[in-house]
């Protein structure tokens, strides 16, 4: 069909391999893709629902692809979490969308055009969220050239008491090991040399199936020719395994980098958070993780002002960041979110009060960080380049243990040219909390 398709894909980056998936559908049936919505005859808009400030962002986005109705776009479609979660009042709200996809209806993307264009049927396709979904499809990789996600999992079982997306997205279902090889080869042969692994908790990887685990799941995709870095994102603190760790700490091309959401650390709030993991064990396990693997680059997220959150909960907390000093930290207000248990929960604390327990422990963490990347000046590091910046005269790119689009940049100063995707060694030279300054010393 001739057609131009525009695309606009929010949230987390499990979205993101969906919308993707979306494209090698279309692109496969003949639909021409443009980066430019006013050029679209056709705009999909990839929603996010996690929290309210993803909602009003999705329905921001809604509303300004909306607009182009009144010009080139024939076909507005919403899909995604927030089309999953409230498909009868977009339809009521914003007439302008014409068809809505669930979660588990994005392969159905094609169907649902050629049929508007047949006879002008405008459908909503909202399925249950635990449909089983193919991963066998095409797909149009939308990030740079060398790094990819790779999801291996859709769903979630941990039912957390502020998090709507097992509703969303359905129970925890591992993907056929098979098929993720089978992908990831594919990648690494269009020039992929960094896998980043993506599910709602990662770890938890092969334990619905019985067929695999993360572990082996990283050995086999290790032994992939071309592909030189792995990453993991969302590992939840209770599935990381000491065989898990081993193969972190072993696997050459498994970067030293952990991305473990942990929330909090008071036992208080992590029993109302329904969080299976407690303050004990979530320091132990980093001690260890510390102890196997001493180059660990550890991520986490935290949620303050969490319903009865006391100023001692609190307390804990910034001691906690204080004492552990975690390389990367990502820290947010508790969002009320309906449909949740935690909605309901008696001490909801005043919008207020979690702002200046968020610029209190933001702060706390800004310090961290920066004395965390001061430690490593005089230290090398490995890079891999994603560009150039002519305003400052160097090229820039991610040390390994960052990633894209979430953690900080390096600034490398190279005398010999480097082009985007080359993995170089450098020497870190000057930092900053979040970026570090480097020259380069190797190139392979």
């Amino acid at each position: 069909m001739n057609k131009k398709i525009g695309f606009i894909s929010l949230g987390c980056a499990k979205n993101l391999t969906d919308t993707e998936t979306m494209l090698g559908i279309l692109a496969e049936r003949g639909f021409e893709i443009t980066a430019d919505a006013s050029l679209a005859d056709v705009i999909v808009v990839n929603t996010c629902a996690f929290i309210d400030s993803a909602k009003e962002e999705s329905i921001n986005a809604i509303l300004e692809m909306a607009a182009y109705k009144e010009d080139k776009c024939e076909l507005l479609i919403v899909t995604g979490c927030l089309a999953q979660r409230y498909s009868d009042d977009i339809l009521a709200e914003i007439p302008e969308a014409d068809i809505i996809l669930g979660t588990t209806d994005y392969a159905r993307i094609a169907e649902v055009i050629e049929r508007y264009y047949e006879n002008g049927e405008k459908t909503s396709s909202v399925s249950d969220e635990n449909k089983a979904v193919s991963y066998d499809l095409p797909r149009v990789q939308s990030t740079p050239e060398h790094t990819a996600y790779l999801k291996i999992a859709d769903g979630c079982d941990n039912f957390c008491t502020y998090c709507i997306i097992p509703k969303l997205r359905g129970k925890f279902r591992s993907r056929p090991q098979d098929s993720i090889l089978s992908e990831a080869r594919t990648l690494a042969a269009n020039g992929v040399k960094e896998l980043i692994l993506v599910a709602q908790d990662t770890a938890c990887y092969g334990k619905d199936t019985g067929e695999a685990t993360l572990a082996s799941l990283l050995a086999s995709l290790g032994k992939i020719d071309g592909v030189e870095w792995i990453r993991l994102q969302y590992c939840y603190p209770e599935n990381i395994t000491d065989e898990l760790i081993g193969e972190i700490a072993s696997n050459p091309k498994v970067v030293k980098y952990l991305d473990m959401p942990i929330q909090h650390i008071s036992d208080n709030i992590l029993k109302k958070m329904g969080r299976r993991s407690r303050g004990a064990l979530v320091r132990s396990l980093i001690d260890s993780i510390r102890k196997k693997i001493p180059s660990v680059v550890i991520r986490t997220s935290l949620i303050v002002g969490f319903p009865g959150e006391t100023e001692a909960d609190f307390e804990e907390l910034t001691d906690f960041l204080t004492q552990y000093k975690l390389d990367k930290v990502g820290i947010f207000t508790y969002s009320r979110e309906e449909g949740t248990p935690a909605y309901d929960y008696d001490g909801q604390i005043s919008e207020d009060i979690k702002e200046d327990r968020l610029s209190l422990a933001m702060t706390i963490q800004k310090e961290v960080s920066h004395l965390v990347n001061s430690e490593r000046i005089g230290k090398t590091d490995t890079v891999i380049i994603e560009g150039y910046d002519a305003d400052e005269y160097c090229y820039v790119g991610r040390c390994s243990g960052d990633t894209p689009d979430v953690d900080g940049m390096a600034y490398v100063y190279s005398e010999e040219e480097l082009a985007a995707g080359d993995i170089v060694s450098v020497e870190i030279v000057d930092a900053s909390e979040y970026d570090v300054m480097c020259k380069c010393v190797d190139i392979s």
